[in-house]
Order: C-alpha cells, then sequence, then structure tokens
C-alpha cells in the first residue's frame, strides 16, 4: 500500500504538552512525518505536520481530534494522495529578511506579492525584532535566487524598506569577521569635516570630501589636499575633536554581540590613527587600520605619513585580517557607507552598505538604511532574543 499524505493543523490556546500530546497520539499509527513547523504568537499557538500514513485515515483522523479537543485545541486534517505527484522542479531556499522602521502591513503585503509574482513560495515567517526596528525572516523557494534578490530590491525602493536576501544553509551563520568603517558608519560624524571645522577650512574640506565619497576623485589624492589644508591645528585640537566623536546608535550592542558570540571585529578607516585608536579600546575591537597624521612638535604639518588607507587599502586590510584569523574570505563581513567602502564589500563573503551613497549600494549585496547600527545584526540572522541573552 502506497502511503497517504496528510498535513495536520493544530490551533488554540498555548499550554505546556500540547507538541508532545499530539505526536503521542500519532505514535498509535504507522506515521512517518516529513515536515514540522510551529509557532506561537502571543499566547495563540500554530503547530502543522506533514506525515506520510500507511493505514486507515479514519482511525488517525478520530485519535488525533480526540486528542486535540482534550488539550483545548483544534486540529484540521487535509489528505491527498501525492505518492504518484510528478517531482517538483528544483528549488533553491533564501533567507529574505524585511526592515521597517516602523514595518507596515502594505510594505509587507507588497514583498510577499513580488515574491509570489516571481514564481516564490514562503516556507516560514518568524520575527526577528521590534526594536530598533521591526525585523521579519522569511524562508523563500525560488528557481533563480539570484533573480529573486534583484526583484526584492527593487519591491523594498518601491516600499520604503529594507530587503536582506542570502542562500540558506550553514554558510549563512558560518561568518566568523566582522569589518567596520569610521566614519558615518561606526561614528556618525566624518572625523576630517570635523577637524576641518575646528581649523576654520570646513567648507573647503568638506567639498572635496562629497567628491571622494561620491566617487568623482580618487580618495588618495582627496585626503592628501584635504590634510594640507589642516596644518597648523594642534596636538591638543585633534585630541579634542577625538574625544567629540560620537559612536552611531547601537554601536556598542552591535560589537558587543558579535564579540560574545565568538566573531572577531575590527574597523578599517580612511581616517587617522590619533582619532580612531580611541574606540579600539571604548569597544573591545581585535584589530585595525587607519592612516597616520604627521605631528610634529605638536602641529599638524598637513601631510599623511606611510601608505594611505584608500579604496583598494582598505580591501588589502580585510584579506590581511582574514589571513591573520584563519577565516575565509567567505566568512567575512564588511560594513560601510562611502565609494571607498566598494572593493571592501566587494571582497567580502558579505558586504552592507549602511545609510550608504548610491554607488556603494549598487555594489553591496545588501542595504541597510536605518540609523541604528546593531539593525545590521538582523541581517547576520541575529534575533532580538540572542542580542539581549548577549548583553547580560
Amino acid at each position: 500500500m502506497r502511503p497517504t499524505s496528510v498535513l495536520a493543523t493544530v490551533t488554540g490556546r498555548d499550554r505546556t504538552g500540547v507538541t508532545a500530546g499530539f505526536f503521542a497520539a500519532l505514535a498509535a499509527h504507522d506515521v512517518d512525518v516529513r515536515d514540522v513547523e510551529q509557532v506561537v504568537i502571543r499566547d495563540r499557538l500554530l503547530l502543522t505536520v506533514l506525515f506520510d500514513l500507511r493505514g486507515d485515515v479514519g482511525a488517525l483522523r478520530h485519535s488525533v481530534t480526540q486528542a486535540a479537543h482534550a488539550m483545548g485545541m483544534e486540529c484540521e486534517l487535509v489528505v491527498a494522495d501525492d505518492s504518484a505527484a510528478p517531482p517538483a522542479a528544483a528549488t533553491s531556499r533564501s533567507h529574505v529578511i524585511v526592515l521597517g522602521h516602523p514595518l507596515r502591513a502594505g510594505a509587507l503585503g507588497h514583498i510577499t506579492q513580488r515574491i509570489a509574482d516571481h514564481g516564490g513560495s514562503i516556507d516560514s515567517v518568524a520575527q526577528l525584532s521590534s526594536e530598533p526596528v521591526s525585523a521579519i525572516e522569511m524562508i523563500v523557494r525560488s528557481h533563480d535566487p539570484v533573480e529573486l534578490r534583484a526583484v526584492l530590491v527593487q519591491a523594498a525602493e518601491d516600499a520604503g524598506v529594507d530587503v536582506a536576501v542570502e542562500p540558506a544553509g550553514l554558510r549563512r551563520r558560518a561568518k566568523r569577521l566582522v569589518v567596520l568603517d569610521v566614519d558615518s558608519t561606526l561614528i556618525r560624524d566624518e572625523a576630517i569635516d570635523v577637524l576641518a571645522e575646528r581649523a576654520g577650512v570646513g567648507a573647503e574640506v568638506r567639498a572635496v570630501t562629497e567628491r571622494a565619497m561620491a566617487g568623482e576623485m580618487d580618495f588618495a589624492d582627496s585626503l592628501r589636499a584635504r590634510v594640507a589644508l589642516l596644518a597648523g591645528l594642534t596636538r591638543a585640537d585633534v585630541e579634542a575633536v577625538r574625544d567629540g566623536l560620537n559612536l552611531t546608535p547601537g554601536a556598542q550592542t552591535f560589537v558587543r554581540t558579535l564579540r560574545r558570540l565568538g566573531f572577531h571585529v575590527g574597523m578599517v578607516s580612511g581616517s587617522f590613527t590619533i582619532l580612531t585608536d580611541r574606540f579600539i579600546t571604548e569597544l573591545g575591537l581585535e584589530f585595525a587600520a587607519a592612516n597616520e597624521l604627521e605631528i610634529v612638535d605638536g602641529l599638524v604639518t598637513g601631510r599623511v605619513l606611510g601608505p594611505i588607507v584608500d579604496r583598494a587599502g582598505k580591501a588589502a586590510a580585510l584579506r590581511s585580517f582574514a589571513e591573520k584569523y584563519d577565516v575565509p574570505m567567505s566568512q567575512t563581513v564588511a560594513v560601510g557607507d562611502g565609494a571607498n567602502d566598494i572593493d571592501m564589500l566587494e571582497a567580502a563573503g558579505l558586504g552592507i552598505a549602511f545609510n550608504a551613497k548610491s554607488a556603494l549600494r549598487a555594489a553591496a549585496d545588501t542595504s541597510v538604511n536605518v540609523p541604528y547600527l546593531d539593525s545590521v545584526l538582523f541581517v547576520l540572522g541575529i534575533s532580538r532574543d540572542e542580542i539581549d541573552e548577549a548583553s547580560v
């Protein structure tokens, strides 16, 4: 006798022993379990079990319905003999994470409709977080994950939310090293612009910075031009700027969570070591790379010492740190906001654009456009419960 495919759905107020009681009822029959999903929203439980039955459907229906009613639950059975059904077309599974602040029903409806239009199917939906942003994770089956990502990137832009799409599997949770850009990523400020304001050359330096971050000017040339304008600042001026730099909201949570989960975390910056070294101690970072601002007799000379950490230099630093900690590049993550982060994000196993310029968003694997750095954790599949646990 060919087995009969049966889908059982149990719903009702959650209570201890429901799952055990239902499987005890199934155990009295000749059943092979094929798939199980269970979720609890507030105090409402939904348990679905797909199984193959060899035996009398009526007898099984009677026993599981009786068991469910005894626990104050409702049970629905859908029976269909799919043993002769043609094999399904090959599909791949992807994690699709939707971030919103807030996450409106219309936006989520737009995203899920585009998944359906693409021919994808949603296996499961779970909430990762409600604070500081709402984050929903879906497991989606599709025939073409690359095309699915392209479709959802456009859908996210249309709906005003962020969407991250990653292949499902062990690789996703195998990330082990994270590198952060500093200016406008780890911190809210553009440090060289703050220095320029203190030197009275803010407008001139900002103009060059904007051209560089938009990819319109070579970063190394732009850095030399900006630093030349800072000549004459005192060490005390620079240290005052350093002490006044502001971390991006969620930065401490972001680093603390990753470190306690066993990640290697550091920073790569086109700024200056005299400014960025503060955060190594403050956040407990393991590694860092930045430029060396020349200061002689207590005065900024207007020159940069040694090789400049530019667009190529950031990618090289990422590779160097990955080699140091024996982490494959496929298991690295890079987070940045400007055009000089492009090579670094492209080299990483996962490149994340954080409130980024358009040039970087186009090159990144995914973008996050909310003002909280810890929201990037949800893209890595880390839930709010895990974040809270890591904070204890």
